[in-house]
């Protein structure tokens, strides 16, 4: 491992706005379990979640223009994680914080009805492994298990076929869909304004390529 990623690791650790909840923890719940708002954020503003955050563009993005909502930013990968992190302090925004775990280990790090809103932001589309889909009813499960009744749930892909799939599954167990469309920048619907007001790094990739961007918002 390159010298310079070993000393982001070692710095990682001690990030206040940092915290880990792996593998081998993963018997255990989460420290902060049900007491997201009252030990860490300390007011009691909604909880968002943005799984497979990457860098944290969106959830430094979504933070910004809700400073009255607490964003936690979720990914496995440290590197990626260091540099949000990073980002959320240059910018101090008191309102995020990163979460280093796999999404399947969530349900451990959330207590029940603790999470108001998910998004899922260009996630990898599995083609040959719906089961690790993040929208993929095993998933949505878990989701389901963390999330406050009528709680959102927002997907953003350039993937016709996650796109595709993720309507079957809201269709088969009869969620409810509350927007979609499979072209964003086409359309010059108001409503979907706010979605397009923030791009990832990979969106403006995407974009730049002509690859439409779908989106689909819906709940249990």
């Amino acid at each position: 491992m390159p010298k310079n990623k070993l000393q982001r690791f070692a710095e990682l650790k001690t990030f206040p706005n940092v915290h880990e909840f792996l593998f081998d923890e993963r018997e255990n719940n989460f420290r902060l379990k049900g007491k997201w708002n009252k030990e860490y954020f300390k007011n009691n503003n909604p909880i968002v979640l943005e799984l497979g955050c990457g860098k944290g563009e969106y959830t430094i993005g979504l933070a910004e223009k809700y400073p009255n909502k607490n964003f936690i930013g979720v990914d496995i990968k440290g590197a990626r994680i260091w540099r949000g992190s990073k980002n959320a302090q240059e910018k101090n925004l008191q309102n995020v914080s990163f979460l280093r775990t796999q999404v399947e280990f969530t349900e451990g790090c959330f207590e029940k009805d603790e999470v108001s809103e998910i998004w899922i932001t260009f996630p990898d589309p599995q083609p040959n492994k719906e089961k690790k889909r993040l929208t993929h009813l095993i998933f949505l499960n878990r989701y389901k298990n963390i999330l406050q009744p009528n709680g959102v749930v927002h997907l953003k892909t350039d993937s016709a076929e996650l796109y595709e799939f993720t309507l079957e599954v809201i269709s088969e167990n009869k969620l409810i869909l509350l927007d979609s469309t499979n072209d964003l920048y086409a359309d010059n619907e108001k409503s979907r304004e706010e979605v397009k007001s923030i791009k990832t790094h990979y969106e403006k990739l995407f974009t730049a390529q002509g690859k439409k961007i779908t989106y689909s918002k819906f709940h249990f």
